[in-house]
């Protein structure tokens, strides 16, 4: 098959191959733990499987690096050798190995790099073979050169599956001069000879200025099936070595832990996968409604023929309301396509949690709840950095050490808990933990010093916890990859904000801390409130809406340095007027002729004020930066019952806008 042709199966088998591996780390953490030795069985095929189908779609150097893991798998199958942390560490880092490579073979680059040689050469350590000298390994890795050897071993049944050696050998012969030697070491008896196996190896020397890409493109086919080493004889002078050329040691020094399952958690959470599962029964309920549209259509259409017999308006009123229900059916049937489970967040967890309680010498007992609640697609995407910072920070700054623990009267073990449910048309995911909780004196003492605040007095202990979320906040004496809970907590609310969620904390010291992030269902639907402002229309999101109040004229009040503030419940919130955020004509000034819509977005509430609310109504988002360009305090734009467009107000952005202002 050509390259062209294989391309449009090697994303798929990529993804495939994701999964693959993260069913190889879960099972090898349940081993870690104790678990049952018939995860060996899964972990092996789970291998067996990337290996195979690396050959076949064109990664060679991904299906022999496999083999390498394959095989001490296949040992401790096998019951060879016992399976161990040494080698479960090992297969893990392999783990990681592998997913480089993928993320390598999705940029376009060489698979190979130093790291992935030298675990390779700690596999076959672990075999109890010799790895191969530096300077072959160099040749080895050459991209082109004017001769290369070629060793070339098919494995017994390797003809069973259709593949012929002289075949392969003619098309080397298309790339350059052969000279070709059989190894004949392995071949038995006449009488024990296998005719349906192959017991004949080569050594093919060809000449010719060939780049080693092409002599591998040959054995694609049999990759996996054969012994295979292609070595460059004269390395081309003028071509450079790929990255993975330069001479490599024998082995290679573990990166720590902790950052490999942590950087992998980060990397996952960012990537965007550009297809998705869909179960046949969704497939199917969508057949069906469309079928029941079909025959709604077909009665509609009935009435296209001249004028409209009043006595079939009641037919008609019942068409049209099939019709409706019919359409919002379908909505939500396709919207439920999109929506997953969050388990595939979830899981990303526990080896990070295992590799950082690890470095810092914690016992943590981590638990899932609610794996299977299932959210957008892409919000489940985007929520994975917000929930990786949080997991850290739980860990290296909320739990104690054993030794603090139990002088403070709790088991050496902490807890954490990662929780997902449905509340309304919301997704609720939290992450707690049973340790030291925030220390209310540490964060008062810095904001007094950063001059965030002048004193505390009368501030609650919610209050005081909202500090941790001002930009760089954090209470670490000394800063490391791990430092202390609160820094960067700025970023995890504001990119929760913008996917119109929401983060809240609840803290206890000497108990614990619970972080609730509030997300919405889908970023393709949204429920809201149309505002009228001037002559345009907005759409303010349901979900940031608090209340809306009618204003006397004198209940706002302009402060120093510009502004208005307004009081509501207890406390005093800035006034945004739309119409100037906006620049809208012809709309209403007076505070006690309009509306004032208390909303919250990005830890802050605020009053807008616009004309007056025209109903609630669900709004397909429209993207207006893929159509337009970004707009700030805008997030979206729907289109009207009536076909005029509305953009949807991004609170949030509206807040900060404001916050701008005033520092200006």
């Amino acid at each position: 098959m050509s390259k062209a042709g294989l391309a449009q199966f090697q994303q798929v088998f990529i993804e495939e191959s994701l999964e693959g591996l993260d069913t190889m780390e879960s099972s090898l953490l349940a081993l870690d733990e104790g678990g049952d030795g018939e995860l060996v069985h899964t972990i092996f095929r789970a291998a067996h499987s990337i290996k195979g189908g690396a050959a076949t779609f064109g990664f060679p150097e991904m299906s022999s690096f496999t083999h390498e893991a394959e095989s001490l798998l296949d040992e401790v199958r096998g019951g060879k050798r016992a399976i161990d942390g040494a080698i479960i560490e090992l297969l893990l880092r392999t783990v990681d190995c592998l997913r480089g490579m993928f993320a390598r073979a999705q940029a376009g680059e060489p698979l190979n790099d130093a790291v992935a040689e030298g675990l390779r050469n700690e596999l076959a350590a672990a075999m109890g073979r010799g790895a191969p000298a530096a300077a072959v390994q160099a040749r080895r890795n050459v991209d082109q050169a004017d001769a290369w050897t070629i060793r070339f071993r098919p494995h017994a049944g390797m003809l069973a599956g259709g593949n012929e050696p002289l075949r392969l050998i003619r098309e080397l012969a298309g790339l350059g001069e052969l000279q070709v030697t059989p190894s004949l070491d392995q071949l038995p008896a006449f009488a024990a000879l296998e005719p349906t196996e192959c017991h004949v190896g080569w050594t093919i020397e060809l000449k010719g200025p060939v780049k080693r890409a092409d002599i591998a493109a040959v054995f694609d086919w049999v990759e996996g099936e054969c012994d295979l080493e292609i070595e460059a004889r004269h390395v081309v002078a003028e071509a450079a070595p790929t990255p993975a050329a330069a001479p490599v040691a024998t082995t290679t020094p573990a990166a720590p832990v902790a950052d490999a399952g942590a950087a992998r958690a980060q990397r996952e959470a960012s990537a965007e996968s550009s297809s998705v599962r869909v179960s046949i029964d969704k497939i199917d309920g969508l057949i069906n409604l469309v079928g029941e549209l079909v025959i709604t259509q077909s009665m509609l259409d009935t009435f296209r023929e001249g004028d409209i017999d009043a006595s079939r308006l009641a037919v008609l009123e019942q068409g049209l309301a099939q019709l409706a229900r019919h359409t919002r059916e379908l909505q939500e049937s396709v919207m439920g396509i999109r929506m997953l489970p969050i388990a595939s967040v979830f899981n990303r967890f526990p080896r990070m949690v295992r590799d950082i309680s690890q470095k810092l010498g914690k016992q943590v007992k981590l638990e899932l709840v609610g794996e299977q609640t299932e959210l957008d697609k892409t919000v489940l995407e985007k929520i994975g950095d917000p929930m990786v910072h949080l997991v850290r920070n739980a860990i290296d700054h909320g739990l104690e050490t054993p030794d603090k623990r139990r002088a403070a009267g709790k088991g050496d073990t902490g807890t954490l808990t990662l929780h997902a449910s449905h509340r309304g048309g919301n997704v609720v995911v939290e992450v707690s933990d049973d340790g030291a909780g925030l220390n209310r004196d540490a964060i008062v003492n810095k904001a007094i010093q950063r001059g965030i605040i002048s004193s505390a007095e009368g501030m609650s202990d919610d209050a005081v916890a909202e500090l941790i979320f001002q930009p760089g906040f954090s209470t670490a004496a000394v800063t490391t990859d791990l430092s202390g809970r609160g820094v960067g907590m700025d970023v995890v609310r504001r990119n929760v904000a913008d996917l119109g969620g929401t983060v809240t904390i609840r803290s206890t010291q000497g108990k614990g801390s619970v972080f609730t992030i509030t997300l919405p269902l889908t970023l393709a639907i949204i429920d809201g409130l149309t505002a009228a402002v001037g002559e345009e229309r907005y759409i303010v999101p349901l979900v940031s809406i608090v209340e809306s109040v009618q204003l006397k004229a004198d209940a706002v009040r302009s402060v120093a340095g510009g502004g208005e503030l307004f009081r509501f419940r207890g406390e005093y919130l800035p006034v945004i007027r739309l119409h100037d955020a906006f620049a809208c004509d012809n709309a209403i000034h007076a505070i006690d002729e309009g509306l004032m819509v208390v909303v919250e977005g990005d830890g802050a509430r605020v009053g807008l004020f616009v004309d007056g609310l025209i109903g609630q109504q669900q709004a397909v988002v429209k993207s207006l930066e893929a159509n337009y360009r970004r707009v700030q305090g805008v997030s979206g734009a729907t289109i009207l019952a009536d076909g005029s467009v509305a953009l949807i107000v991004d609170i949030a952005g509206l807040v900060r806008m404001q916050g701008r202002r005033k520092a200006a």
